[in-house]
């Protein structure tokens, strides 16, 4: 039990701005087993977003509200996956070779296209949770389960190409490099479970079944993305990872108003 806590305060220091216990000691191994606690991660900065938009939202109304909850989000991160996100518009942007292409990831100035892609990609964020929560309605538990799955469901998404494709930047000088070396199919199961559980409570409340259709748009996201990067740089680096959660995140939040609108 105490092993299976400093692995899940591992997940919370590495992937958030969350204090954690000053005991907690770091090891890579805990780092790489971590992996399985990452859609509950996700869980957590849903949870604080749900929570900023709903007390928010008595005071200053609900558009405002929902800039405080992506902002809270992103906050609570330290823009983790965001960061990823735009290195990877920059790098994939403006870089026609392998090696320039990874140098501009590295690179920590933000250029034209990540500065387009995360505007974009917040203000998709904005307006999809707009039209969820006009759809939804003011059901407490449904409310709170959209905003926790998809953080959760596409962080999964992400991690998943750990599994399949190869590391493809300089693990030796990586940070990412505890988390993709001795990969272990078991924690992706877990992370599994910790990921559609919260989709299967949603569908099974909302009295929805086919919002569980949200997982192929995710896959097909998740194969397209990987092949591209693995033909283009020979596999996935970390802001892959970071890219690849963002894009599913969107995914996540359109299918389900696709699904609201036409099942």
């Amino acid at each position: 039990m105490k092993k299976e806590l400093q692995i899940f305060f591992t997940a919370v220091s590495y992937y958030t701005r969350i204090p954690v216990p000053a005991l907690l000691q770091y090891d890579p191994l805990f780092l790489n087993a971590s992996s399985r606690y990452i859609p509950v991660i996700g869980w957590v900065t849903g949870a604080c977003s749900f929570f900023t938009f709903y007390f928010l939202n008595y005071i200053f109304g609900s558009s405002i509200a929902l800039v405080f909850a992506v902002a809270a989000s992103i906050l609570l991160t330290g823009a983790f996956h965001e960061d990823g996100f735009a290195d990877v518009c920059d790098g994939f942007g403006g870089g026609w070779t392998k090696e320039k292409t990874l140098d501009i990831m590295k690179d920590s100035r933000l250029g034209t296209y990540g500065v387009i892609g995360l505007v974009l990609i917040i203000v998709f964020k904005f307006l999809a949770l707009q039209q969820l929560l006009n759809t939804v309605g003011n059901n407490f538990i449904l409310l709170l389960l959209i905003f926790i799955l998809p953080p959760a469901i596409s962080r999964f998404t992400a991690i998943s190409l750990i599994y399949t494709y190869p590391y493809a930047g300089n693990s030796e000088n990586s940070k990412a490099k505890p988390v993709t070396e001795n990969i272990n199919i078991y924690n992706l199961w877990i992370a599994l479970l910790f990921a559609i559980a919260p989709l299967m409570l949603l569908s099974y409340i909302a009295h929805k079944p086919f919002l569980l259709l949200v997982i192929i748009p995710l896959y097909l996201q998740k194969v397209y993305m990987g092949s591209y990067f693995n033909r283009k740089i020979g596999g996935y680096t970390g802001d892959c990872l970071g890219a690849v959660q963002q894009v599913a995140e969107i995914i996540s939040y359109l299918s389900f108003i696709a699904v609201w609108r036409f099942f």
